[in-house]
């Protein structure tokens, strides 16, 4: 089982991002995966003025945790560019990698479901697909447990998970009857919580034409100020290339 593809991060709450509109953090991650397409130069600014936000924003540690879950196709890639290509190419690729990778782990790991419901609705996508986006967003870790749990449920009444196998076709009926054991449960809890959802949702009144916000975003004078440097550092950037 995937245990580090399905996890989360959590919320940093002594970050200085939790008091920013998660509108501002969305163009933040947007103007960062635009700035991968960037020469080598200019991308190191770019990358280095990241990894300055993500230092002081305290989020360094979630960012690495990513990036280092990735190490092993970071390597080869690397390895690969270098031989068949050149050094220079090779930190170009791997940079603009590393930066699409972390770039929404200012999202991530600052901001709540909620709040990105708050912004989807903000940005103008209709309520239930920013609920549904948020709502996926918000169950990653919930999932994991259920997963695990299962795996613990039936290792305790002596059913053991499928061995791993180089090849499709090596494959037997036992193998295929242990994935199913493992496979259909989780579906099954997977849909009870999408319909717990769906019904308190539409129990508080989600389908209402005149249902209004708990909470209202708005941009602050730190967010215009965000902004404004995000666009300086990209429109130098650009005109350095």
């Amino acid at each position: 089982m995937p245990r580090d593809g399905m996890r989360r991060p959590l919320v940093v709450q002594d970050s200085f991002l939790r008091q920013i509109d998660p509108r501002t953090k969305i163009a933040l991650a947007v103007a960062t995966s635009a700035a991968a397409g960037l020469p080598l130069p200019s991308l190191a600014l770019v990358a280095a003025c990241f990894v300055g936000l993500l230092v002081v924003a305290d989020v360094a540690r979630p960012a690495a945790a990513q990036l280092w879950r990735g190490r092993l196709w970071f390597a080869v890639l690397f390895l690969l560019d270098w031989v068949f290509v050149s050094l220079a190419f090779a930190a170009l690729i791997t940079l603009r990698l590393a930066l699409l990778t972390s770039s929404c782990i200012l999202i991530f790991a600052t901001t709540t479901p909620d709040e990105l419901r708050l912004a989807g609705e903000r940005l103008g996508l209709p309520p239930r697909l920013a609920f549904a986006f948020a709502t996926a967003f918000g169950s990653l870790g919930l999932m994991e447990r259920e997963w695990r749990g299962i795996l613990e449920a039936q290792q305790a009444r002596g059913i053991e998970s499928a061995p791993a196998r180089t090849h499709w076709w090596e494959l037997r009926g036992a193998d295929l009857t242990r994935v199913a054991a493992l496979v259909m449960p989780a579906i099954v809890l997977a849909t009870q919580h999408a319909w717990a959802i769906s019904e308190a949702a539409a129990a508080r009144g989600f389908e209402s034409p005149e249902r209004r916000a708990y909470r209202v975003l708005r941009l602050r004078p730190v967010d215009h100020a965000l902004l404004a440097a995000t666009a300086l550092l990209l429109g130098t950037s650009f005109l350095l290339r």
